[in-house]
């Protein structure tokens, strides 16, 4: 059987008013003592707020709707890590729905979602934005994160590209070189072309000329990074030194670079972007530009929570990124940086209190 208020009521002596104002944690005001009494009572009875029945009473539900494109996408568990993270903070929960990349599936989320009780719906890694009038109807606050629709919106996260493409010419500028090659992104793309932003600029901040030749282009994948170092090769004045867009196309243009007799960095530098996972376990371990996506996750659902509590809609917000010096640019190990030692089998080990075997 649950426990009822009327429980705790009778176990302590106080009226059912007074425990319910305490169990829900209302602002009316309660002595400390008796605060702390009923809490205690509800706690060794076992005692579990019925949340859907307060629900019915305050609208309010403690929980958040994400609505992402790709569950499977490398970037979506982080940033759904980082909003559960701050919601389990706050005492809020989350229901998670994939949209698959179909506009009608989207629709349908949405219309899932605000069938049930949400208080608010976070959208991860969105291609296009969501049109649905049902949503704009409801009144229900939404924000998105790491949306990949190219004009700025209020109430959206996303990564602050161009900065991060700057760190990682700066940092080839800063080892000598004078020409550096950029692997680019499908120029539909709108952190693609905030990439090619900031490899333009940082060029120009140093004085460097922008050579087109210099500039190949990619889709993402790693046979384009492939083709498009094989490409810069043939430069006339090839470059000594290669950014590329993401670290796929990054370690296609490594490969295409080893299979052309060159070695990683003595023969050429190279930086990719989003610090992947598999960019620590290759040889060389690769330079790249971390994508701060636990953090925009983190970002997004303390807005939602403060715009839910009433408070105003707010400007696209831009997370910085970090460069991450390992070993395919050049730099000594004095200026690598450091790894975090605990990985994800290190700390179910933990957890676990499982030694590895022997």
């Amino acid at each position: 059987m649950s426990v009822s208020l009327d429980d705790i009521s009778k176990a302590t002596g106080f009226s059912v008013s007074t425990v319910s104002r305490v169990v829900s944690n209302s602002a009316y005001p309660v002595r400390p003592a008796t605060r702390q009494r009923i809490l205690q009572a509800a706690k060794e009875m076992g005692y579990r707020p019925n949340l859907s029945a307060r629900s019915l009473r305050t609208d309010v539900t403690d929980t958040i709707g994400i609505v992402v494109d790709d569950i499977m996408s490398p970037f979506v568990p982080p940033i759904v890590r980082g909003i559960q993270d701050y919601l389990a903070k706050h005492n809020l929960s989350s229901l998670v729905v994939n949209s698959d990349w179909n506009p009608e599936r989207e629709h349908d989320a949405i219309s899932s979602l605000l069938s049930r009780p949400v208080d608010g719906i976070i959208f991860v890694e969105y291609s296009h934005r969501a049109q649905h009038t049902a949503l704009e109807q409801s009144g229900k606050p939404h924000l998105f994160v790491h949306r990949l629709f190219g004009t700025p919106l209020k109430n959206s996260v996303v990564p602050d590209d161009e900065y991060g493409a700057a760190l990682a010419v700066r940092h080839l500028i800063a080892l000598g070189h004078r020409r550096i090659g950029f692997v680019a992104g499908p120029p539909n793309w709108h952190n693609a072309l905030s990439r090619l932003a900031g490899y333009r600029n940082e060029l120009a901040k140093h004085g460097m000329s922008y050579d087109p030749s210099l500039v190949q282009p990619g889709d993402w994948e790693f046979e384009s990074g492939y083709a498009a170092a094989e490409a810069l090769l043939h430069v006339a004045n090839p470059p000594t030194a290669v950014f590329a867009a993401n670290d796929l196309m990054a370690l296609g243009a490594i490969y295409a670079f080893q299979d052309a007799g060159m070695k990683m960095p003595r023969d050429m530098a190279v930086v990719g972007y989003d610090n992947r996972d598999f960019t620590r376990i290759f040889r060389p371990q690769m330079t790249t530009v971390n994508m701060p996506v636990y953090e925009m996750g983190h970002k997004a659902a303390e807005l939602l929570v403060r715009q839910i509590a009433g408070g105003d809609s707010v400007e696209e917000v831009k997370i910085k990124g970090r460069l991450v010096v390992r070993e395919t640019c050049g730099a000594g190990p004095s200026l690598r940086t450091g790894e975090d030692v605990l990985n994800a089998t290190s700390v179910r080990r933990l957890l676990l209190n499982k030694q590895p075997d022997a």
